[in-house]
């Protein structure tokens, strides 16, 4: 069974510049207290195939590896773990002034319910804080 968490934020800034932002990874910490650090391996531009190692308070380092990306659109990221895969979603969505951000968590595998259940409240925060923070910093610039 799977478990999914999503969030979605309106920001009035070209899709060019909240892409910009949402995919300089490094940066994440910057704009939102949900990542304590991030390091991209290769450096540089998000690809199929790069990994992102990611300390997130209340959690262990993760590695999540992107798995798909869409210049300008969309990337995901996968992490694996005992009896659980996680899969983060990023998506802009153009519309007149602006864009619409959706973030979103899915955990599958025979620990998802569990996941769900013990982090689910913790993965909403989190991604709130990601949306509201990505939203601050693309509307300031």
């Amino acid at each position: 069974m799977a478990r999914r968490h999503e969030v979605s934020v309106d920001i009035a800034a070209r899709a060019s510049k909240v892409w910009s932002v949402l995919t300089d990874v490094e940066e994440m910490p910057s704009w939102t207290a949900s990542m304590v650090s991030v390091s991209l391996e290769p450096q540089g531009a998000l690809a199929i195939g790069s990994q992102a190692r990611i300390l997130q308070p209340k959690l262990s380092e993760t590695t999540w590896t992107v798995t798909e990306v869409i210049a300008g659109e969309s990337f995901t990221w996968v992490s694996h773990g005992p009896g659980i895969t996680t899969t983060a979603s990023h998506l802009l969505e153009g519309r007149q002034g602006g864009v619409i951000v959706h973030l979103a968590v899915r955990f599958s595998g025979p620990g998802s319910v569990v996941a769900g259940l013990l982090g689910g409240k913790l993965t909403e925060t989190y991604l709130q804080m990601e949306a509201n923070g990505l939203k601050a910093i693309c509307e300031r610039r």
